[in-house]
């Protein structure tokens, strides 16, 4: 659904509502395990002491670390045509090359050392970060698959009787639901996180924070969403690090009604149902969640604001088929086989001036302008902060695209000749139209965006 859909079901759902707050639980109500069970059986949460302590250790350490170098930023993202800076700052991490588009903004990942990689990071502890999020990553896969294969097997039997969290004394979970009888590639690939999005957000300086507006859960660090560009039916894993100070903690309070506002919380509910109650639950230091299959699809999810600073990493398996760099370098490649590479003074020759070749042409053009280009330069020198590793390639692609600038220039010089029939040229120009009048207007739409930073 469109943006502007979209718009339009909340605000007639908002109509509806007039002054009216939707029902929600929180685990002070009686139902909620049994809601939780019946309307959200593929969110389940691992609590903190079912951990490894060594790995909670080695994450929370490098949560601090890429704090105290400055490595996450606020994303200016696009949300119907306006410019909005994000409450949370964020850097991504993840495989070498891939990039994570969200709310039109795509970030590129600081390179975690995979296996075969060459990583030059600008500080040691920075390096040691990265590593400590390969390990953490590798670890959510593990307990993601195990969770997939207990869905699996917890369906087959019919088993409805199933627990939606891990306690320390519970090390395994099965929750049972619809599920395809997924063989066991299938349910890895579901779980292969290829990135993760870290997040931070200290709400005591944050002078305001959006109000939750169909449950009354109170402030909200970020706004109701489905998570975009994920690879269909794929899982989210996400490690909580909130800093609790003694005594935050407040679910049992008898006199405290809805959800503790000091708490962070994860809240869900279902697309646009206003019969079935909400769910907030809690989230403390180290606690993982999993939002498993469909789940993400099905169900949104806020974060709801504590009062203290919090981390996490959300770890993903990004849609990357048009998202890295071995892909638009092959793009590119596609673009400028149509070019004679045997002239010396510069110019560019065309091999041929089909209407389709012309037209596929322009819009790889734009792709590596406005996709790549814009999107990489316009979030600064932020990936200096962590390592060089996207530079020389960006300065490579950048020596494309001057490449492509020059087909363009020739396919309107061959439209000029006179020696062309009237229709062989209305055919060049429009095959090249539309992406000439894309690049104009897009042109001056980032213009705009540069002066107002």
């Amino acid at each position: 659904m469109k943006i502007q859909g979209l718009s339009y079901v909340k605000l007639r759902l908002l109509e509806e509502l007039e002054d009216t707050w939707l029902p929600y639980l929180t685990p002070r109500n009686d139902d909620f395990y049994q809601q939780w069970q019946l309307k959200y059986p593929k969110l389940i949460l691992r609590e903190a002491d079912s951990v490894p302590k060594e790995l909670h250790k080695e994450v929370q350490e490098a949560f601090l670390t890429l704090h105290k170098h400055d490595c996450l930023f606020r994303d200016l993202v696009r949300i119907q045509g306006k410019d909005v800076l994000t409450p949370v700052s964020r850097i991504l991490i993840g495989n070498p090359g891939c990039t994570y588009k969200y709310l039109n903004t795509r970030l590129f990942t600081v390179p975690w050392p995979v296996k075969g990689s060459t990583i030059k990071y600008t500080e040691d502890e920075i390096g040691t970060a990265c590593q400590t999020f390969l390990k953490l990553n590798e670890y959510l896969q593990i307990e993601t698959i195990q969770a997939l294969e207990d869905l699996a097997s917890k369906e087959k039997s019919n088993d409805e009787a199933l627990p939606v969290y891990i306690a320390p004394d519970f090390p395994r979970l099965g929750i049972g639901s619809s599920f395809d009888g997924q063989d066991e590639v299938d349910i890895k690939s579901r779980a292969a996180y290829n990135v993760t999005l870290l997040n931070f957000m200290d709400p005591q300086k944050m002078s305001y924070l959006k109000e939750e507006p169909y449950f009354g859960m109170g402030k909200m660090a970020v706004s109701w969403h489905h998570d975009e560009n994920l690879v269909e039916r794929s899982s989210v894993a996400v490690y909580n690090y909130s800093c609790e100070g003694p005594g935050e903690e407040n679910e049992d309070d008898p006199h405290l009604e809805g959800r503790d506002p000091h708490t962070w919380h994860v809240g869900l509910k279902i697309s646009w149902d206003i019969e079935t109650p909400g769910l907030t639950i809690p989230l403390h230091q180290g606690d993982c969640y999993f939002m498993l299959d469909d789940l993400n699809a099905t169900h949104q999810h806020c974060v709801l604001a504590g009062s203290q600073p919090r981390f996490s990493s959300t770890h993903r398996v990004a849609e990357c088929s048009t998202g890295t760099l071995d892909y638009i370098l092959q793009q590119c490649q596609l673009a400028l086989k149509n070019v004679h590479d045997n002239m010396d003074d510069g110019d560019v020759s065309l091999k041929s001036l089909t209407p389709a070749i012309l037209k596929l042409g322009e819009e790889i053009h734009n792709e590596v302008e406005f996709e790549w280009l814009r999107q990489f330069w316009f979030q600064g020198n932020r990936y200096k902060k962590c390592t060089d590793w996207w530079y020389q390639p960006m300065a490579n692609l950048e020596g494309l695209w001057k490449k492509m600038e020059g087909v363009t220039n020739a396919v309107l010089r061959e439209a000029r000749r006179e020696e062309l029939s009237m229709k062989q040229r209305n055919e060049i120009l429009t095959a090249v139209l539309a992406s000439l009048t894309t690049r104009q207007n897009l042109r001056r739409e980032w213009h705009a965006r540069l002066v107002l930073l």
